[in-house]
């Protein structure tokens, strides 16, 4: 039988078990969370980002979770810089034009900071004259850094990105640094 794990993987914590940096870089590594052996992650989750990391034995739901032409479902609270617009909102929920070609459409809406939210370490750079705003956006594919360049090319760079949801497997309540089986 499949086993999967689901993480919920801090900030600056890579999503591999090794760290293959150079020049003597060490990166915090999925091996100081006392996973059982043999799992691994489907799909990835930037280091800079916070959230559910799926892992698995299962080479076939590795695939279709980490496969774009999937579509899986992945759902993200973003904290964005500034206050987007119904304009902005749209222009995510239609996709927006990256460098790499255009997004596929994204459901967004505004909602309130979660109360079950733990605190970054570090925290987010915080300017006084700027407000901040958290928008929750599915996206059915993965590209690279992909939530990040969609607000920031409506005019709201991403200052935290939580993976609260990825196909039918939920984060829920579990506490950051900690996991289950699914």
């Amino acid at each position: 039988m499949a086993r999967v794990i689901l993480l919920n993987k801090p900030f600056d914590v890579l999503s591999q078990f090794t760290d293959k940096g150079t020049q003597g870089s060490s990166a915090r590594t999925l091996s100081e969370f006392g996973l059982p052996p043999r799992v691994y992650a489907a799909g990835r989750l930037d280091r800079d980002s916070e959230g559910l990391l799926v892992l698995t034995d299962d080479g076939r739901l590795q695939a279709r979770i980490a496969e774009p032409k999937a579509r899986t479902a992945k759902t993200y609270l973003a904290q964005v810089e500034g206050a987007p617009d119904e304009a902005a909102l749209e222009a995510l929920r239609r996709g927006v034009d990256l460098k790499d070609g255009p997004t596929r459409s994204a459901e967004v809406r505004i909602v309130e900071e979660p109360e079950w939210l733990w605190p970054r370490v570090p925290p987010i750079r915080v300017r006084k004259s700027v407000p901040d705003t958290w928008v929750e956006l599915t996206i059915t594919e993965g590209r690279n850094r992909q939530v990040r360049r969609m607000t920031a090319a409506v005019g709201h760079p991403t200052l935290r990105l939580i993976r609260v949801r990825v196909g039918d497997f939920r984060l829920d309540s579990l506490p950051s640094g900690a996991w289950r089986d699914a």
